[in-house]
């Protein structure tokens, strides 16, 4: 089992939490991201992989590398719309575990809000990422990270 973190856009918090919790199950944990990561020393679970630039190269390789039993962690509904049925668990930042029956649903909305940013409509978008939101996400890693080691 691994834990793949979508490390472009994944805020610090998150990937604190990500660490500490590969550190304390000893969880293979994968950031991926199209920039250069600083992996800290001490966590002899954590590796990085930089992906070449370029719009979804991270999402792609995540896809092509994450299995059934994984844990992803990402805001990338598109990415999750392909994982989600290879049985892989994703989390999105804010603490949301998308399932199967809330991805295609998740998905078309996410479309629809592209479509009208691409009108030229000011959607709006998400609240500041605070405290709150910070333990929705901790909480919902914590029992996806759980089950995930019983199934195994």
């Amino acid at each position: 089992m691994r834990l793949w973190i979508d490390a472009d856009a994944a805020p610090r918090d998150v990937k604190d939490i990500c660490l500490r919790a590969c550190d304390r199950l000893k969880i293979e944990t994968v950031l991926v991201a199209n920039q250069r990561l600083q992996v800290p020393p001490g966590y002899p679970h954590l590796s990085a992989v930089r992906v070449e630039g370029g719009p979804d190269v991270a999402d792609r390789y995540i896809a092509d590398h994450a299995v059934a039993g994984d844990v992803a962690v990402t805001a990338d509904i598109p990415l999750a719309a392909i994982l989600v049925p290879g049985g892989v668990v994703v989390i999105d930042p804010r603490g949301e575990v998308f399932t199967a029956e809330s991805i295609g649903e998740r998905l078309s909305v996410r479309n629809f809000m592209d479509g009208l940013r691409g009108a030229g409509v000011d959607t709006g978008g998400h609240a500041a990422y605070g405290p709150r939101e910070k333990q929705a996400f901790a909480n919902a890693l914590d029992r996806a990270l759980t089950r995930a080691l019983r199934a195994r």
